[in-house]
């Protein structure tokens, strides 16, 4: 070993004059001899080493001494070799095989000392010398440790080295790296004493790292055609191969794994970047389908080799998600290098697509790593679950933000299904994406401590003020009804509807933006996607036996929500029916006018409303309803036409509209003998200008609906029929309306009635001044063929494109419409906190109350107290006199009237002294 060692040191130090010598031309003779020797020297070794594996003789530590120098020297002879290998083309592949044969033989004979060594005898206590810069203190080890140290430490330098190279020394490569992990896989409890394997792991990231910068500089400024398969995978195989081995170690070595995390948190983020940059461009499709393949599991794998650890605290596995999701987490100019390499890496991807910017690049790489992290989440830890769904608050206020909610919607990124004997690519939208991981999340989490949490987050944010969190939450929600357990859906049940009952109330019926409609909306949803028993749970909890005003109220709004009695069992369903045909005839068979010009009119009529909104999905017999509809039709149009009180007017506008719901829903309206009366009344409602647009836009949406239904009407087209000219001039009113559901409503009733009826002359239907008429980009000016043109395309709208693609237009205008929902939101959450603030200064008022009362004098006390005794003694003359003279039962009532009001008042007086004699 020593002669090796000695011929090493030679080789070694002659290799680079050798290797000048050879690009003079000179000495050709002389360099031949020498890498023969090289060889030889390598190959001696090889062997060397090889019987040295076999030998049980290495007791001393001198021995053990030797065999590190050993083993150092044919390591930097080897490396010295590498970085001159292009230059010996004619020995390049030979000196390759004796290096690869001394690298196996160093690891195998490491490998066998682990086998028949014991190191637990070796103390672990201070040395004098201090350690080497890769040690975490200087300690007096096992010399077979100190020589795994010396081999794992060159073995990485030489695959550093090696990934320089191009690729022409992958052998080195794979035997290096893999031999590194070999031995720190054997090595486990011993080797983290003397080695920094955190050091190791970061160098393994930055070699990924480096290999995804190059390939995204090279292909941001290149301008040819698509990426081909062979390019891609020479990009993205050796960043796999990093990775590979980085899972490997932090495996087996997760706390060391953790004081880089940083790293590999910014490794992550990267190639959730690059994913997103490339995604945007067509000629990058198949290099970013095999990131989703071969990457992105790898970066997950090597996140969750931490999270998942036994070894990590619960605090770190918390740390590492806060500085991956925390709302400070995208500050690129934080003064530290790992928000150098965040700023850095951010230029590197907006260069690659000119519609975002770097900031934007890395808070979408880290929403999509989120996303990731949600699909991957099946073999996650229990407190890694709950560290998630603690950040799904960050993900929705990042959504919120105008560029995530425009890429989310308009990008498609690839997903990889299947097995690994057959994977399938499948392109989808963003959003898609994220629904179908939190739905992952959902299950993964739904047996663990996580669970109470995550329900929480989804009741609590039921109703958030921006559009697209609601969505998802009912979407989740939605889910959770189809597929969970009985108990998890009656929990739902219960919780929304003991907040309905706590919300709802008369003055918020009409309002579809009340919380009581909004809850009523969310269960009537989650009733349509569950089964028929928790429809049925829904409807009785909300309705039950119960005839009150709190159930009419619910169930009105219910109802005007979209509930079908379809979803209902066939007993509670015929029960239902039962119930509302019975109440609305004995409705029209009370004196309703004398409810309109009060404010519980709405609650009054609740048959009505209830009727209406539960025809579109229930049939009934009609003949029970039509005669008393039309009837009822006449008196609200009859009180239309005369009454001038403004709360009758707005009550009977929305009566207006129920009625013409019913009726649209009846078959065969337009055979009503009655009809050409009811147009005719109509038309001079709505064209009566006493009315205000204000209590006629309560009604325009039902009267559109309703006149689709003349479509089968005879109608005469001359001028001298009043029924045609009624009909054209609603008609006018109705496609003149420019705001935009009111016109949708209008275009969809007019072509219903244009595609059936037998009129031949439509374009007496179509006012010269239609909203769709006017051409804003050419100053409001009207245009009659734009009329038709647009109202076509109105109805191919079924037409719809098949592919979604990011331009810059839908971008700009997904962008305008977040800003738009953004403020809406952030006007919402002010108007919250405020009425947190006042809440807050109620109830300190309350709470300073009784301090308050108790400066009240005495004597207001006793006065009290005396008003209290005469109303008892008022009491048992009122009941004397009751039964003295019976014959006056209306003096009695009238003075019992004013008696009760005294006696609520003293009780308020009673209230505010603390009084406690009551």
């Amino acid at each position: 070993m020593d002669l090796g060692n000695k011929a090493s040191l030679w080789s070694r130090k002659h290799l680079n004059m050798t290797a000048m010598s050879m690009e003079e031309s000179q000495e050709e003779k002389h360099s031949e001899i020498f890498f023969q020797l090289l060889l030889d020297v390598l190959n001696f070794s090889a062997a060397s080493f090889s019987a040295l594996t076999h030998t049980d003789s290495i007791q001393e530590v001198v021995l053990m001494d030797v065999v590190e120098r050993s083993f150092q020297e044919q390591l930097d002879l080897i490396k010295v070799s590498m970085e001159y290998l292009k230059k010996l083309e004619a020995r390049s592949s030979d000196i390759l095989k004796a290096s690869q044969l001394v690298i196996d033989s160093i690891i195998r004979f490491c490998s066998e000392q682990c086998q028949v060594k014991d190191w637990t005898n070796f103390a672990k206590c201070p040395e004098v010398e201090n350690g080497s810069l890769d040690c975490e203190g200087p300690t007096r080890v096992n010399p077979v440790v100190k020589i795994w140290k010396c081999v794992i430490l060159k073995l990485c330098d030489l695959g550093i080295l090696a990934s320089k190279d191009g690729g022409h020394l992958v052998s080195i490569l794979n035997t290096s790296w893999k031999g590194v992990v070999r031995l720190l896989q054997q090595g486990k409890g011993s080797l983290e004493v003397v080695l920094n394997v955190s050091n190791i792991i970061l160098e393994l990231i930055s070699l990924a790292c480096g290999s995804l910068r190059m390939a995204a500089t090279s292909w941001s400024s290149a301008s040819e055609g698509p990426i081909s398969v062979a390019v891609a995978r020479r990009a993205f195989i050796p960043v796999k191969f990093y990775l590979v081995n980085a899972v490997k170690i932090s495996s087996i070595y997760p706390t060391q794994a953790f004081h880089v995390h940083r790293g590999i948190t910014l490794c992550a983020t990267m190639i959730s970047c690059l994913r997103i940059s490339l995604s945007k461009e067509r000629n990058f499709k198949i290099a970013t389908e095999l990131i989703s393949e071969l990457l992105e599991p790898m970066t997950m794998s090597l996140l969750y080799s931490i999270l998942n650890s036994d070894e990590v605290k619960e605090e770190m596995k918390f740390e590492i998600l806060d500085s991956l999701f925390t709302a400070g987490c995208n500050d690129s100019s934080r003064d530290d290098s790992c928000g150098k390499d965040m700023m850095q890496l951010g230029k590197i991807f907006s260069e690659a697509h000119d519609s975002i910017s770097s900031a934007n690049a890395l808070l979408l790489g880290r929403i999509l790593l989120f996303i990731c992290l949600l699909r991957f989440s099946i073999n996650a830890e229990e407190n890694v679950k709950l560290g998630i769904t603690r950040k799904l608050e960050w993900l929705f206020n990042m959504l919120i933000e105008e560029e995530v909610y425009a890429f989310i919607f308009s990008m498609q990124i690839p997903l990889s299904y299947g097995t690994k004997e057959k994977m399938e690519t499948v392109w989808e939208p963003l959003f898609c994406s994220l629904l179908v991981s939190l739905k992952t999340f959902t299950v993964t989490a739904s047996c663990g401590i996580a669970w109470g949490e995550l329900i929480s987050f989804l009741l609590y944010n039921i109703f958030h003020p921006h559009l697209i969190c609601q969505e998802i939450i009912m979407d989740i929600l939605c889910f959770l009804m189809r597929y969970a357990e009985n108990s998890v859906v009656n929990d739902i049940i219960d919780k929304l509807c003991s907040c309905f009952k706590s919300v709802a109330h008369l003055p918020s019926l009409l309002d579809p933006g009340s919380a009581a409609r909004k809850i009523a909306r969310s269960l009537s949803l989650l009733a349509k996607c569950g089964t028929q028993s928790a429809a049925d749970q829904v409807y009785g909890s909300i309705i039950g036996e119960n005839r009150s005003q709190l159930s009419s109220v619910m169930l009105v709004a219910f109802l005007m929500e979209g509930f079908s009695m379809q979803l209902l069992s066939d007993s509670l369903r015929e029960i239902a029916k039962r119930r509302i045909i019975t109440d609305y005839c004995a409705f029209m068979g009370t004196s309703y006018g004398r409810y309109l010009q009060n404010d519980s009119c709405i609650l009054s009529m609740a048959p009505v409303f209830v009727l209406s909104a539960s025809l579109p999905s229930t049939q009934f017999d009609e003949s029970d309803i039509n005669k008393r509809t039309l009837k009822f039709l006449f008196a609200i149009m009859g009180i239309l036409s005369e009454s001038t009180d403004p709360k009758t007017l707005e009550n009977c506008h929305s009566l207006l509209a129920e009625t013409l719901r019913i009726l649209s829903n009846m078959k065969n309206q337009s055979t009503f003998n009655e009809m050409d009366d009811v147009i005719l009344q109509l038309h001079g409602i709505f064209m009566s200008k006493a009315c205000s647009d204000a209590w006629k836009w309560r009604s325009k949406g039902e009267l559109a609906l309703f006149m689709a239904g003349f479509s089968y009407m005879e109608i005469s087209e001359t001028e001298e029929c009043k029924k045609s000219s009624a009909l054209r001039s609603l008609y006018h009113m109705l496609l003149k309306e420019r705001h935009w559901a009111l016109a949708h409503l209008a275009l969809a009733s007019f072509g219903y009635f244009a595609a059936r009826t037998s009129c031949n002359q439509m374009w007496k239907f179509v006012p010269e001044n239609a909203a769709l008429s006017f051409d804003l980009l050419k100053e409001n000016k009207v245009n009659e063929e734009r009329f038709m043109s647009e109202f076509k395309a109105f109805l191919e709208k079924d037409a719809a494109l098949h592919e979604i693609a990011p331009t810059s237009d839908l971008l700009q205008l997904l962008q305008a419409e977040a800003m738009l929902l953004k403020e809406a939101t952030q006007k919402k959450m002010q108007a919250l906190e405020i009425m947190g603030m006042d809440c807050e200064v109620m109830e300190a008022n309350h709470q300073q109350l009784p301090s308050k009362r108790r400066k009240l004098p005495v004597e207001i006390s006793k006065g009290v107290d005396l008003l209290q005794s005469g109303m008892r003694v008022m009491g048992e003359g009122l009941t004397q006199w009751q039964k003295a003279e019976p014959d006056s039962p209306e003096l009695h009532d009238k003075f019992v009237a004013h008696f009760a009001c005294l006696q609520d008042a003293i009780a308020n007086l009673a209230s505010i002294s603390g009084s406690g004699n009551s």
